[in-house]
C-alpha cells in the first residue's frame, strides 16, 4: 500500500527551487497593478507557474493518478472517472493528488504560486485541498456555474483563495475557465450542480445579478494559472477538440481560518472541532511571508 504523502510538511522532490533569500523570493512577487486587478475583478489571470518540464511531469503523474487501479487510490478524498454521469460529457475530478504523487505534492509549496497567494490573501497561507479537473478529447464536459465558497461553508470565515493551473493550453473550444467579473461581491448562492446544465444557475439569480452575468472567456497557454475568489461565479463549457484539457486547482485559506462543523471536513479526515483553527497533518502552513529568510 502506497505511503500517505500528507506527512510530508515540505518539498520531496526536486521538481521545485526553493528560494534560499528573502531577496531570491522577490521574483516572484506580483505587481501592484496584479494585485489591485485581483481585488477590482475578483480574478486574476495569464500568471505563468510552470515550466514546460514542469508540466511534462504532472502530466505524467496524472496519467497514473486517473486509474482506479493506482496503488494509491485509496488515498483520495473523492474520485470521479466522470462526475457527470453522462458517457458523452466526461469530466473526470479527483481530490487529494497531494497525498499520492510527488509532484502534486510539491506544487503546493511553490514559491510562485505561495507568495502570489500570500499576497492576495494578505496574510500566511495555508492549505485546503486540491482538485483535478480533466476533459477528455471530442466528449468532455462541462463544469457548471458555481461559487467554491458555497461548497466550503464548513469552513469561516470567507478568507479563501483558487488558484487553477492550466496542463493543456485552454481555449474556448475545449472549455476554458470562464469568469463573471466583478461576482467576488455577490451574496453566497445556493448549489446548484457542479456539472450537467450550464444554464441552471440562472434558475437561481436574483435579477439584478442577472443583469451583471456577464461572463469572459479566459484562455491559457500551458503553465499558465488564474487566481480567483472564492465567491467568484466561474464555470466551464466542454470540449469538443481533438486534444484533452487537463487542469489541478490549489484550494487555500489564510492562516486562522477555522472549522465551522463537528463532522469531517473531508473524506477520512480527523474532526477538526467547530471553532477551530484548521491545522495539522492535512491542512499544512504552506508560505508565511513573515518567517521569510533575511539574507
Amino acid at each position: 500500500m502506497q505511503h500517505d504523502l500528507s506527512v510530508y510538511h515540505e518539498p520531496i522532490s526536486e521538481l521545485f527551487s526553493m528560494p534560499a533569500t528573502r531577496a531570491a523570493w522577490e521574483q516572484y512577487r506580483l505587481s501592484e497593478e496584479q494585485v489591485r486587478f485581483f481585488h477590482e475583478n475578483g480574478y486574476l489571470a495569464g500568471v505563468r507557474i510552470l515550466t514546460d518540464e514542469q508540466v511534462e511531469r504532472l502530466r505524467g503523474e496524472l496519467r497514473g493518478l486517473m486509474a482506479p487501479e493506482h496503488p494509491g487510490h485509496h488515498l483520495y478524498y473523492e474520485f470521479h472517472a466522470n462526475e457527470s454521469h453522462d458517457p458523452s460529457k466526461v469530466l473526470f475530478h479527483a481530490l487529494g493528488a497531494w497525498r499520492i504523487a510527488p509532484g502534486f505534492h510539491d506544487i503546493l509549496w511553490h514559491p510562485a504560486f505561495t507568495m502570489a497567494a500570500a499576497q492576495l490573501l494578505g496574510g500566511a497561507v495555508r492549505f485546503w485541498h486540491d482538485q483535478l479537473f480533466c476533459k477528455p478529447a471530442r466528449h468532455g464536459g462541462v463544469v457548471a456555474w458555481h461559487q467554491d465558497y458555497s461548497y466550503w461553508t464548513r469552513t469561516t470565515p470567507l478568507r479563501h483563495l483558487t488558484c487553477w493551473i492550466g496542463l493543456d493550453d485552454s481555449t474556448k473550444e475545449n472549455g476554458c475557465v470562464h469568469y463573471v467579473p466583478g461576482s467576488h461581491l455577490w451574496p453566497d448562492l445556493p448549489i446548484t450542480g457542479l456539472t450537467g446544465d450550464m444554464d441552471s444557475v440562472q434558475d437561481i439569480l436574483p435579477v439584478e445579478l442577472k443583469a451583471q452575468f456577464k461572463p469572459v472567456a479566459i484562455e491559457l497557454k500551458k503553465g499558465e494559472c488564474t487566481f480567483h475568489h472564492a465567491r467568484m461565479m466561474h464555470g466551464s463549457y466542454a470540449n469538443t477538440t481533438d486534444q484533452p484539457r487537463r487542469a489541478t486547482v490549489i484550494n487555500v485559506f489564510q492562516d486562522g481560518v477555522q472549522s465551522a462543523s463537528d463532522e469531517p471536513l473531508l473524506a477520512g479526515v480527523p474532526v477538526i472541532p467547530h471553532g477551530q483553527a484548521m491545522g495539522g497533518q492535512f491542512f499544512p502552513l504552506l508560505l508565511d511571508p513573515a518567517r521569510l529568510p533575511e539574507s
